[in-house]
């Protein structure tokens, strides 16, 4: 199997220098774990990137993957019109994903060169030394927790027969309810949950997370979970061990850093 990285990212745009600025200093925690992850993924020899992300095209009832031949980040909604990283992608890889996927799972697909910034910060913050990486962007879709562990699965029996070095990094972000001037407001089952995510990933509790309420899960407005369950689903049946990196909310999001060594 070519799977030589994984992980879970947050993508707050505060973690880009030119746009937290003063803001940068209250995610030190974060900030280090990423660093810690940058030369993690540079000692794997990647080659592909594939990267979960809650904030490109999010269709109700298919996944998405984006098959734009180059990729550029774009932070221009948060001020920056200048910090820019440029991408290839892995179009052979995409293609036989394309074609497993024909029949299995409702997969559409996207051609657009501007990368979300679910893709964009942790693309950014972690392959500063990788300038000939090649990536595959995939959003997740409005379908249930259970689909995307599945569909995750999936792609692991693609991932299994590639040669290439492959990484794969689920973007996203825990609770938004986390303090009263959070930007979702405030939950107070936010903390709780966010404990529990954490719990359940430090145990490899798959089923829990798997088997937790909607009714929960849309009152702490995460964006995570679903990145997280396609991870969970491409490391079904192999041995991993989590490690916690960071974990903190100052702005009353929960950014949670998490690496899965392999």
């Amino acid at each position: 199997m070519s799977l030589v990285f994984s992980a879970i990212t947050p993508h707050s745009p505060f973690l880009i220098p030119s746009i937290g600025k003063e803001n940068l200093e209250r995610l030190k925690e974060t900030e280090k774990a990423f660093k810690k992850l940058e030369g993690d993924l540079y000692s794997s020899k990647v080659e592909t990137i594939i990267i979960f992300s809650p904030h490109g095209n999010i269709q109700p009832n298919s996944f998405s993957m984006n098959l734009s031949p180059e990729f550029t980040t774009n932070f221009e909604d948060f001020g920056d019109l200048t910090t820019k990283i440029n991408f290839s992608c892995d179009i052979g890889l995409a293609h036989r994903i394309r074609e497993r996927m024909e029949t299995r799972a409702p997969l559409q697909m996207m051609s657009e060169s501007s990368l979300d910034y679910g893709s964009g910060v942790p693309l950014y913050l972690l392959t500063k030394n990788l300038p000939n990486i090649k990536i595959i962007p995939i959003y997740y879709s409005g379908l249930d927790i259970e689909a995307h562990f599945k569909f995750g699965q999936l792609l692991k029996r693609e991932f299994m027969v590639n040669k290439e070095r492959i990484a794969v990094i689920a973007s996203g972000d825990l609770s938004h309810k986390l303090s009263k001037d959070a930007p979702a407001g405030y939950s107070p089952k936010a903390k709780k949950f966010d404990k529990k995510i954490i719990e359940f990933l430090s145990k490899n509790k798959v089923d829990d997370i798997l088997n937790m309420k909607s009714s929960i899960i849309s009152e702490v407005s995460e964006c995570g979970l679903k990145s997280i369950a396609m991870l969970l689903g491409v490391l079904s049946d192999i041995k991993y061990e989590p490690e916690l990196l960071s974990y903190e909310a100052p702005f009353g999001v929960g950014y949670l850093t998490m690496n899965f060594k392999l």
